[in-house]
């Protein structure tokens, strides 16, 4: 089984498009109606759909690094910055199709991973 990614509303939507082409399972914040919510109700949200987390949001960085300080549950945060210039949409996009179609829900679980 493959990753089911969330896309925070900040994320760009050729990445998603991109994504989609690939194959993968990708929604939007935006699609789902839960544009302009907390983050914090952002991330419960993608739990409950059982879908890993895209963001270039720090302040996802701030809950998930709480989350696990205090032990609790919560699906993977894919973290790329917003002013990063190392990376095309392109690259991004591929970086993320490679590991959604690798990785296993239950081995990203809780965990912070870093786009390069």
């Amino acid at each position: 089984m493959s990753l089911r990614l969330m896309m925070d509303e900040h994320v760009d939507f050729e990445i998603t498009m991109r994504l989609r082409s690939a194959g993968v399972d990708v929604l939007t914040a935006q699609e789902d109606g839960a544009e302009g919510m907390p983050d914090v109700d952002l991330l419960e949200r993608a739990m409950r759909l059982g879908r890993e987390m895209v963001t270039q949001d720090r302040d996802f960085l701030v809950e998930a690094t709480r989350r696990q300080r205090k032990g609790f549950s919560f699906c993977c945060v894919f973290y790329a910055p917003q002013d990063t210039k190392r990376m095309t949409k392109k690259d991004y996009a591929e970086w993320l199709e490679t590991y959604a179609k690798l990785e296993e829900p239950e081995n990203v679980a809780g965990r912070v991973i870093y786009i390069p």
